[in-house]
């Protein structure tokens, strides 16, 4: 295990200044245990400064060039990878995360950003030039521009502190909005670090960007229910998101919510390649990641060879030390959320799946008792009936749960039971049948032959039903945080 780090302290940074606040946020320390750090703790009054130095900064903003913006994100870019190794001790205390993962994080962090002034100088540059095409309207000609939205809220989760909050961060600013960026409690030492990268970045104006970290209970809906919010950005789970949306006003909503993402697996699948894919699906971050393999719907004829396969392949995944190179998973981000998937898994034994393995929690040897109740085993769920909660609700941990199906109509219906309906993945050699299953199943993304992922947003990502609204990814978050605006000549 690497030396307890010493606490660290974070302020908020509001129009321009840092502020020391009366409370404080105390951060987990996930690879030691303890506390490693204190972050300020934003109060209603402080979060409605902010608001108006957000708001007040709106004219200013929209007088920027898109190059200037574009140098602001290249810089921020620059100033993340310069701390690149701070950063990534960072992500593995307060969020779990193996060392490994913590510095691809960060590097993926600092690409939004630069890739975000590319595709803000594409959007600007290209303008619109229309015609009138209808009678009454012969002689008409308009340019359609883009324009900044005004002031973005972004809310962003613990799973990927920095990597979600640079795809939020990044349009809001590339675009030229203020941003008032509330991180998600159990995370926001790594949001502090951004800050005051951004802090540091020369010609963006006071009130442009504000970290306002905080309790939800507190400040959340004092931010979301301001009309001098124009648009939200927000990840998180479904029941959060529905909440923020019922308190804000006219404004426009980019919410990234919860999934439990089917892998339908036919018979003429490769088994092998399934499932490396689905135990790198449900494993990877110990599952915590909303595009997570959360079930297997195999075919009927092959559910028994696939468990099999997937069994050994879990052996390889073992947690341990963050810090080692060669770890692949660890504790859960906290231990209600392994009670949670505790009664997941339970649910589902009772109800008469097979263990397979795993099912309990068990940390691993060396880690401190006050941890040891966050590690979930790499667990195998077989012939999970249908009506087992896991088949359905976001789960969040380190399982693969196996169910079956006989035909295509049935895996159809299966994968479109949820109410959450964010990714899917089918795996079949039938070209036909991978299309036709990517077309009738109700999902914002179908992966065909691999798992879910979102990579750096090159493929605009977001769910359908519960799942969110609007879509994420560098040039669709942008888009959506920019309005157009017709002069007609």
């Amino acid at each position: 295990m690497a030396t307890r780090a010493a606490q660290r302290r974070e302020r908020i940074f509001v129009d321009g200044d840092w502020l020391e606040t009366d409370e404080t946020i105390a951060v987990s320390d996930l690879a030691d245990g303890g506390t490693f750090a204190q972050v300020g703790a934003t109060g209603p009054a402080a979060a409605r400064t902010a608001l108006e130095a957000a708001h007040e900064i709106k004219p200013e903003l929209r007088q920027t060039t898109v190059v200037e913006r574009a140098g602001w994100c290249e810089a921020i870019a620059e100033g993340l990878r310069e701390r690149e190794e701070e950063l990534a001790e960072v992500i593995v205390r307060e969020a779990g995360k193996p060392i490994s993962s913590a510095r691809g994080e960060v590097g993926q962090a600092a690409e939004r950003f630069d890739r975000a002034a590319e595709e803000a100088r594409n959007i600007v540059s290209k303008g619109e030039f229309r015609e009138g095409s209808t009678a009454g309207h012969e002689g008409w000609n308009a340019i359609v521009k883009h324009e900044p939205i005004g002031a973005v809220l972004c809310i962003t989760p613990y799973n990927y502190p920095l990597a979600t909050t640079a795809l939020q961060v990044a349009p809001a600013l590339a675009a030229g909005n203020s941003v008032l960026l509330k991180p998600a409690s159990k995370t926001p030492v790594s949001a502090a670090i951004l800050a005051d990268v951004i802090a540091d970045v020369d010609g963006i104006p006071d009130g442009a960007f504000n970290f306002v970290p905080g309790d939800a209970s507190e400040i959340g809906d004092v931010l979301s229910g301001d009309d001098r919010i124009n648009a939200i950005a927000m990840t998180g789970s479904s029941g959060a998101g529905k909440h923020v949306a019922g308190e804000s006003g006219m404004v426009n909503l980019h919410m990234e919510l919860g999934g439990n993402a089917p892998a339908v697996v036919f018979d003429d699948a490769d088994l092998t390649d399934v499932a490396g894919n689905c135990v790198k699906g449900s494993l990877k971050y110990a599952g915590q990641r909303c595009s997570a393999v959360s079930r297997v719907l195999a075919h009927e004829s092959v559910h028994d060879d696939l468990v099999s396969q997937i069994d050994r392949t879990m052996d390889a995944w073992e947690a341990g030390d963050l810090f080692d190179e060669t770890t692949a998973f660890g504790p859960l981000i906290s231990e209600d959320q392994a009670e949670w998937v505790q009664e997941l898994v339970d649910d589902a034994v009772e109800k008469g799946a097979d263990l397979v393995r795993g099912g309990e929690r068990r940390a691993p040897e060396g880690v401190p008792d006050e941890l040891a109740d966050q590690f979930f085993e790499p667990t195998l769920l077989a012939n999970v009936p249908h009506d087992a909660r896991i088949v359905d609700e976001e789960q969040f941990g380190p399982v693969a749960a196996i169910t079956t199906f006989e035909d295509e109509d049935e895996a159809i219906e299966l994968a479109n039971g949820s109410d959450l309906a964010l990714d899917a993945a089918v795996f079949t050699s039938d070209y036909d049948r991978a299309m036709r299953l990517a077309d009738l199943i109700d999902a914002g993304a179908v992966r065909i032959n691999g798992a879910p992922s979102h990579g750096l947003g090159d493929v605009p990502f977001g769910g359908n039903k519960d799942s969110g609204i609007g879509r994420e990814g560098l040039d669709a978050s942008i888009h959506e945080m920019m309005r157009k605006k017709s002069i007609i000549l």
